[in-house]
């Protein structure tokens, strides 16, 4: 890959990065999914500015985190080739990383979210 000479050349690489992820990475798709779900959540509820900003932190975090975890993956495969103890650790801790984020977004959703769809709980569940 050539250097980039323009901020859209860059931009264009780093949207073929994103599209790649996507396209590849069933566990992306998900986070995607899981993001919008909470998009629209925080639309419905009218969360304040202060707890949407907490949602898309935690949501972007935990792509962030899967997209880097794929970059990882791909670079250790790319220089071992075959199976290696430290590969394998490289790649545990990465998809470590991306379930501390994944948690963390859980938590966070959880606090926001959970008084606001307590009703909603009572009649599904009638308690």
């Amino acid at each position: 890959m050539k250097k980039s000479r323009t901020l859209m050349e860059s931009f264009a690489y780093a949207i073929s990065g994103i599209i790649y992820s996507f396209r590849t990475q069933r566990n992306l798709k998900i986070h995607f999914f899981a993001a919008f779900l909470a998009m629209a959540m925080s639309w419905y509820f009218g969360l304040t500015s202060l707890e949407l900003a907490a949602v898309v932190l935690a949501a972007s975090l935990v792509i962030i985190a899967e997209m880097i975890n794929t970059a990882i993956e791909t670079t250790v495969d790319m220089i071992t080739g075959k199976y290696h103890p430290l590969a394998k650790i490289a790649k545990n801790v990465a998809a470590g990383a991306v379930l501390v984020a994944a948690m963390s977004a859980v938590v966070i959703g959880c606090l926001i979210f959970f008084d606001r769809i307590k009703p909603l709980i009572r009649v599904l569940f009638g308690r």
